[in-house]
């Protein structure tokens, strides 16, 4: 396992929050892929108009990325989004574990700040653990061999040295893959509690943002410990799935601490 619950190097990656920021939102499992139009249009509408002062992608915001030096059009465009977007706020990255190829060639093109998996947001007095999530999944064992696998740079640098043919290869092998699992009702492993408990007490928070399990909720650890799991986005489901969780700034005192999910559409409110 990459990252196994005892084993986090101290301490954590920080990242300070500006006292300016009234408003922070996280977003994750988006899932851009060009057979899901109506999904990337409201990713695209949600970048283009959220009031937020920063941006957070926990992972998964691409369906599947096999490169920074993919030449997809469908890539390119997401990129300009990003770029339009990183002109008025600051978005900050973190992979998942379908994009977990995303460079720093990605990042220096569309302007976003590379995350650490997991580290911590300093919002005033208040610490947030951010994660993706897949490393506290330790139930799926096969999924956490093989995660142990591709997270080394060896087994990276080989795969990104393929030619780009083999590597589109296998990212269709990945989509077909995937959409069997949709189509069995295949659950996603969960979190296990005890290490995300252990996560946090030696990050010093008391709350986890995670995606990766597609089970939005709120998740009472106790010892006054919480965690907040991320919607995955489907625009075509009954109803969509398009949730943002945001932090409020004048919500801080509220007994959820200033967090709020809430629908697409009201989240995109005046």
């Amino acid at each position: 396992m990459s990252y196994p619950p005892t084993a986090l190097s101290l301490p954590l990656p920080c990242v300070q929050g500006s006292p300016d920021w009234q408003r922070v939102d996280f977003i994750s499992d988006v899932h851009l892929e060009e057979r899901e139009a109506s999904t990337f249009d409201a990713w695209v509408h949600y970048m283009d108009h959220t009031p937020a002062d920063a941006l957070f992608i926990l992972g998964d915001l691409f369906e599947v990325w096999i490169g920074d030096d993919t030449t997809d059009k469908f890539a390119a465009q997401c990129t300009a989004v990003l770029q339009r977007t990183v002109q008025r706020l600051p978005v900050y990255f973190m992979c998942g574990n379908r994009d977990f190829l995303v460079g720093t060639g990605l990042l220096r093109t569309t302007g976003m700040h590379g995350l650490s998996d997991p580290c911590v947001l300093a919002l005033g007095e208040q610490r947030l653990l951010l994660s993706h999530g897949d490393s506290l999944c330790l139930d799926d064992v096969d999924y956490m061999t093989f995660r142990a696998e591709v997270r080394q740079p060896a087994w990276q640098q080989a795969f990104l040295a393929r030619p780009l043919s083999e590597r589109q290869a296998v990212a269709r092998a990945l989509r077909t893959q995937s959409e069997t699992r949709k189509h069995s009702h295949t659950d996603y492993a969960d979190v296990d509690a005890h290490a995300a408990r252990t996560w946090l007490h030696a990050a010093q928070c008391q709350t986890l943002i995670h995606g990766h399990t597609h089970r939005p909720a709120q998740h009472d650890l106790g010892e006054h410990l919480q965690r907040w799991v991320l919607s995955d986005w489907h625009a075509n489901t009954m109803p969509a799935r398009l949730e943002v969780l945001s932090w409020l700034q004048h919500e801080v005192h509220s007994a959820t601490q200033g967090l709020r999910r809430w629908p697409l559409h009201q989240a995109l409110a005046p």
